[in-house]
């Protein structure tokens, strides 16, 4: 028997369970904007202490990425990840989950060759193709406006 591509799909589709598609979309919708709406307490929250706003946005970023980190530590990251999908991948807890997961699975190799070489495994390409991406739309902005 050849294995076709369309073959090979058949056999994907009959051995697949199907997939609850309105669970998974509904948990990643009010677990993603859970996390943004504990964004936003943070933000109003430095703010009700005196901090201006636009600070008390990189805080509130930090602090959740601090958050990330430290769930990732403890594994729990994962199991909330399991239950929300998608809805912890997209805000900026996903890339810290990404990062400190891959420094914590390296972590017996050593600081420098474990820790800190395999920690951008993941993050990074989106560091580089965003940076990439940042000179890109930077030029194309100058250039836009020397006409």
């Amino acid at each position: 028997m050849e294995l076709t591509p369309q073959t090979y799909s058949q056999l994907v589709k009959e051995a697949s369970p199907p997939s609850p598609h309105a669970k998974n979309i509904s948990m990643a919708f009010f677990i993603g904007g859970g996390i943004c709406v504990l964004g936003q307490a943070f933000i109003y929250l430095y703010m009700g202490l005196g901090v201006p706003k636009e600070t008390a946005s990189g805080m509130a970023s930090i602090t959740l990425v601090l958050l990330a980190v430290i769930l990732t530590g403890l594994n729990t990251y994962d199991r909330i990840a399991k239950v929300a999908g998608a809805g912890t991948l997209v805000p900026i807890t996903g890339f810290a989950n990404s990062m400190s997961a891959a420094a914590l699975d390296f972590k017996s190799e050593g600081f420098i060759l474990g820790l800190g070489a395999k920690m951008f495994i993941i993050a990074g390409p989106v560091i580089v193709y965003g940076i990439s991406a940042s000179i890109l739309y930077g030029f194309v902005y100058w250039l836009l406006g020397q006409l």
